[in-house]
């Protein structure tokens, strides 16, 4: 059967010009994507080749211009089940060699056509692999996307660039947690409840709790200790979410907070930064990040090796070399990035806690790291014994 010919309003948008320019002045010309406009926002490459949906509607990438270098991208469409979160939320979306037509049995439209409908500016038919060595070598930094009657002078919007703010220093949590509480239920016998704080939380996160018995109640990012207990929990939860965790004060307390009730606890990506602050760590931003469903991840509790899926610009910095002691006991880094030796997760020995920097869940990404959510089952089960 003969392919559905492009419609005009592709063909139209395909023909706007487009340019990402970066805060160091090296310009990338291509073609408008998605909506047409101007956006600013930190650039960053993701090297998954697939689930792009997903990444899309991850709250953690809050005004990141997320640069893809798998070259063709939009093949499968966009559907309406494999959404993270209520909405798109990268700043702007730079792919090389869009799909002109998708082909999915679940697809209900294109991607380019999705990210009109939301607002996202984008550009296509870009280096990608150029602007990824460059981002590479040089370090994430602030970029803007501009097309159709946004292209301007390419000093002054190099100026407008610069002028536009960076993602050191992000207090970003709050705008895209949810700003009231809601349950998710036990799927099947409920067997334990845990009070979960969004941070920027993807939906298929507390799907993974509660398809092991666990009613999850997801508490804004501004929750207090009082408002946590209040839903009397087996264990405590901090999930992911975008900006600088150097700017999370209150989160730090309300983990303090935890700790020292006892009560079990799991941070992964945001939480983990936050667990390890709480534990007396500092955080520090990498030059360009983890970014992808790709990352080799070792678990030094057991010496496995695993493929994760990750998503941050920041990280822990604790020894890797000695068990550390923290006004909460002993403490060790339990995972470990291959590539780069970035702490990628922490293990109180003395509490009930441990966080990881990746993520878990698999939305997208592999399901090596799934026996996360029954290590904290087993803890809770601990503590409850």
């Amino acid at each position: 059967m003969t392919a559905p010919a492009p419609t005009t309003q592709r063909l139209r948008r395909e023909r706007v010009p487009a340019v990402l320019v970066l805060e160091d002045g090296r310009t990338f010309r291509g073609q408008a994507y998605g909506a047409t406009g101007e956006t600013f926002g930190e650039a960053v490459f993701n090297t998954g080749m697939s689930g792009y949906q997903e990444t899309l509607t991850d709250p953690s990438y809050h005004r990141q211009v997320v640069v893809m270098t798998a070259p063709q991208i939009g093949n499968t469409g966009w559907n309406d089940e494999d959404d993270e979160s209520k909405q798109i939320w990268v700043a702007g979306y730079v792919v090389r060699d869009p799909a002109r037509v998708p082909s999915n049995w679940r697809s209900r439209r294109s991607l380019d056509e999705e990210l009109a409908n939301q607002g996202i500016v984008g550009i296509s038919g870009i280096d990608t692999r150029a602007l990824t060595r460059h981002l590479r070598e040089r370090g994430a930094m602030r970029c803007g996307i501009f097309s159709g009657g946004a292209v301007a002078d390419d000093a002054a919007l190099l100026a407008r660039v610069q002028q536009s703010p960076e993602m050191k220093g992000a207090d970003l949590c709050a705008e895209v947690a949810t700003t009231e509480p809601y349950v998710v239920p036990a799927i099947g016998e409920k067997r334990f409840t845990v009070a979960a704080l969004d941070l920027g939380i993807k939906a298929m996160t507390p799907q993974r709790m509660a398809e092991r018995g666990i009613e999850v109640h997801v508490l804004p990012a501004d929750a207090t200790v009082e408002d946590v207990y209040a839903v009397n929990p087996d264990g405590v939860f901090f999930s992911n979410g975008p900006g600088d965790p150097a700017t999370a004060d209150h989160q730090v307390e309300v983990a303090k907070g935890v700790l020292g009730r006892g009560t079990p606890f799991f941070g992964i990506c945001f939480g983990n930064q936050i667990l390890g602050r709480a534990l007396g760590f500092g955080t520090y931003k990498l030059k360009y990040g983890h970014r992808g469903i790709n990352q080799p991840v070792q678990d030094r509790t057991t010496g496995k090796v695993e493929v994760t899926a990750h998503n941050h610009g920041f990280a822990v910095n604790a020894p890797l070399d000695k068990v550390s002691d923290t006004p909460f006991g002993r403490v060790e880094v339990s995972h470990v990035c291959l590539n780069d030796d970035v702490v990628e997760g922490l293990q109180a020995l003395d509490v009930p806690a441990f966080s990881v920097q990746y993520h878990p869940e698999a939305a997208a990404g592999p399901h090596d790291a799934a026996y996360l959510f029954d290590r904290f089952v087993k803890l809770m089960e601990g503590q409850r014994a």
